[in-house]
């Protein structure tokens, strides 16, 4: 049933078993979960300082607006990685 990927796959003449088929979608998936808590509590816990001290936005916003880019770089390598997965599987 999962033996292959399709038209695709079928086309490259190539046969895919299950484990290797999902391990792109395995990649970016479980490598997206840390980035997106990360960026959720982060942005929830700098709005929670900004509403408490208005004051603080000058301070907070470029620590904030960095880490923000640090946990997208992970979810960005998640993605890298899922490509050169998918580049392993079909050729």
């Amino acid at each position: 049933m999962f033996s292959d990927l399709g038209f695709f796959a079928q086309a490259a003449g190539a046969t895919v078993s299950f484990g290797n088929a999902w391990a792109p979608a395995l990649a970016i998936g479980l490598g997206a979960i840390g980035p997106g808590i990360g960026v959720g509590y982060g942005v929830g816990k700098a709005m929670e300082a900004i509403g408490r001290n208005p004051e603080v936005i000058g301070p907070i916003l470029v620590p904030l607006l960095i880490g923000l880019g640090f946990a997208e770089a992970i979810a960005i390598y998640a993605l890298v990685i899922a490509f050169i997965l998918v580049g392993r599987i079909s050729g």
